[in-house]
C-alpha cells in the first residue's frame, strides 16, 4: 500500500552513490568524440554548452513589420534553411502574424540571443485560441509541493537553483529590463529565422521531427521505441493528477552535423491512448534548431491532446496561459552542473487544478493549459501513467542523454531526478513506486529507483548515457 508522503514520509532506504574521483571512461571517450567541437565552448561554470553570439536588439513593432514585409525568396535561398516551398514558407508567416494579432507590447527584452515580449495577459494567444472570458485563479501556494532546496545532497555534497535571469543582472545586454511589468507576461518571439530551421510550421510545432509519432500505451509499462528516437526513463502506471520532479540540469552536446537533433531530460503525464493519447511535459532539452544552433540546454514545456498530431513546444501554437513573469519557456540557464563539480537543478510539478492543467516552476505556478484544450479526452479528468526521464533523437547516431555519462556513474556525474511524487485523483500526494526501463542499454541506462530518508530526495534515479551509433 502507497503511503501519504506528507503524513508518513518514506525511509527505508539509503543512500546516494558517493562521488567519484575521477571521470569515467564513457565520458573520456565521448570527450574525445567531440573534443574539437568543445574547444569553442565556455567550459567555466556552464558545462559543455556554447552561448549564441549576442544579437541586434529588434524592437517589437519592427519585428512585426518585418515579418508582414518579409519574402520567401529571401529565406528559401539561405544556406541553413529548411523550409520546404514557398506555401510552407506563407503558412509559417501568417501564422506569426496572426500570434501577434491585436497584441500591444510594453517592452521586450533579450535572453541568450531570444527575444521575449512583455504581452497584457488578456491579450496573449491562448486567450485568444480558447476565447476564455477570464483567466482561472492560480492553485493556493499550499498546494505547490516541491520542497526546499537543500544547500547538499545526502553526502554533503552542493547542490544549487539552476536559474534563468541572474537576480543581480536584471537588465539584457542592451539595457531592458528582463522581467515584465504586472499584468503582463513575457512571451518567447517567434520568428521566421527559427521556423526556417523546419521544412513546416507542423514539423517547427511538433515533438517529434519528420512526422514520426511517439506512442505510450496506456496501463502498459511497454514503451514502444520510434525509429530515430532513444530513451531512458522511469514509469507507473497509476490515476494521477500530475506529480513533481527535481530535474538535475546539464548540457550534453548534440551533433547536428552528424544527424544528432536533440537531447533532453523530461516529466510525462499520459492519459488515453492511439489519437486519443493525452499528455503534460516539462523538463529541459538541447535542441539547436529550435533555439538558434545555441547548444545549452532550455526550460521546454509540451502537452498534446491527439496522440502528437498537434501540440507545440513552449507554447509557439497559443497552447497555454501564461500568469507569472518567471520560468520563462523557452530560455536557458544560468548555470549547469559539472563533472565532480556543483550539481544544479530546477523543481516543476503539474497538477490538474479546477479542470485546467498547471504548471509550478521553482515554487511558482507559471501558467496552465486550459481544459478545453484536451476535447473531453482522458487529461479532463486525470492522467493514468507518470514517466520520468530522459529523450533524444538521431538518425545513424544518437546524442549523449543527462549528462552524457552512464547512470552508474552516480551523483557528481549522472544526471538524476529526484523528490518524485505524484498527486492522486483524491488530491492526496503518494511517493512514486516507478519501474525503470533501458530500452537502449547500449548507449543510455536508468540507476534505480532508490528512496532516501535525507530532506527532499525521498525518491530519486540516475539517467542517461554517452549516446552513439548503436542505439
Amino acid at each position: 500500500m502507497q503511503k501519504n508522503i506528507f503524513a508518513n514520509p518514506r525511509s527505508n532506504t539509503p543512500s546516494l552513490q558517493a562521488i567519484r574521483s575521477k571521470i569515467t571512461i564513457s565520458t573520456i571517450r565521448r570527450n574525445a568524440i567531440f573534443g574539437l567541437a568543445f574547444m569553442a565552448t565556455t567550459l567555466s561554470g556552464h558545462g559543455f554548452a556554447q552561448q549564441p553570439g549576442t544579437k541586434q536588439f529588434v524592437p517589437f513593432r519592427n519585428f512585426v513589420e518585418n515579418t508582414k514585409a518579409a519574402n520567401a525568396d529571401n529565406y528559401l535561398t539561405r544556406a541553413d534553411s529548411k523550409v520546404k516551398d514557398k506555401l510552407a514558407f506563407e503558412e509559417m508567416r501568417q501564422h506569426i502574424i496572426h500570434r501577434y494579432d491585436g497584441v500591444d507590447v510594453s517592452h521586450s527584452f533579450v535572453v541568450d540571443g531570444n527575444h521575449y515580449d512583455c504581452v497584457p495577459t488578456e491579450q496573449q494567444p491562448a486567450v485568444r485560441k480558447y476565447g476564455l472570458k477570464s483567466i482561472a485563479s492560480a492553485p493556493p501556494l499550499s498546494l505547490l509541493k516541491s520542497r526546499t532546496l537543500p544547500d547538499t545532497d545526502a553526502a554533503g555534497n552542493a547542490v544549487k537553483p539552476a536559474t534563468q535571469v541572474d537576480p543581480d543582472k536584471p537588465f539584457d545586454a542592451f539595457g531592458n529590463s528582463a522581467h515584465c511589468e504586472t499584468g503582463t507576461v513575457p512571451l518567447l518571439r517567434v520568428t521566421l529565422e527559427t521556423m526556417s530551421h523546419f521544412s513546416t510550421l507542423q514539423q517547427f510545432f511538433q515533438k517529434v521531427p519528420d512526422g514520426a509519432v511517439r506512442a505510450v500505451k496506456a496501463n502498459s509499462t511497454v514503451y514502444p521505441q520510434v525509429a530515430s528516437h532513444k530513451y531512458s526513463y522511469t514509469i507507473q502506471t497509476v490515476d494521477n493528477l500530475g506529480g513533481n520532479s527535481n530535474l538535475n540540469v546539464w548540457s550534453p552536446y548534440v551533433n547536428t552535423a552528424a544527424g544528432e537533433i536533440f537531447s533532453l531530460s523530461q516529466e510525462w503525464y499520459v492519459g488515453g491512448s492511439g489519437s486519443g493519447l493525452q499528455t503534460e511535459e516539462v523538463g529541459w532539452v538541447v535542441y539547436p534548431a529550435m533555439f538558434n544552433n545555441d547548444e545549452s540546454s532550455h526550460f521546454f514545456i509540451f502537452s498534446t491532446a491527439d496522440g502528437y498530431a498537434t501540440g507545440c513546444w513552449n507554447n509557439t501554437c497559443g497552447d497555454f496561459v501564461q500568469v507569472a513573469d518567471s520560468g520563462l519557456l523557452g530560455a536557458s540557464f544560468s548555470n549547469y552542473s559539472t563533472f565532480g563539480g556543483t550539481q544544479y537543478e530546477f523543481s516543476a510539478e503539474y497538477y490538474l487544478y479546477q479542470g485546467n492543467w498547471w504548471l509550478g516552476y521553482q515554487g511558482t505556478w507559471v501558467g496552465y493549459y486550459p481544459g478545453s484544450k484536451y476535447h473531453g479526452g482522458q487529461n479532463t479528468r486525470n492522467a493514468q501513467i507518470i514517466e520520468f526521464g530522459t529523450e533524444s533523437v538521431g538518425t545513424s547516431v544518437w546524442p549523449g542523454e543527462g549528462s552524457g555519462d552512464w547512470s552508474s556513474a552516480g551523483f557528481g556525474y549522472a544526471a538524476y531526478q529526484r523528490n518524485l511524487y505524484y498527486i492522486s485523483p483524491s488530491g492526496t500526494s503518494y511517493w512514486d513506486s516507478l519501474t525503470p526501463e533501458d530500452p537502449s542499454p547500449a548507449c543510455y541506462t536508468i540507476s534505480g529507483p532508490y528512496t532516501s530518508t535525507s530532506s527532499g530526495w525521498n525518491v530519486y534515479f540516475y539517467e542517461g548515457g554517452p549516446g552513439g551509433s548503436g542505439c
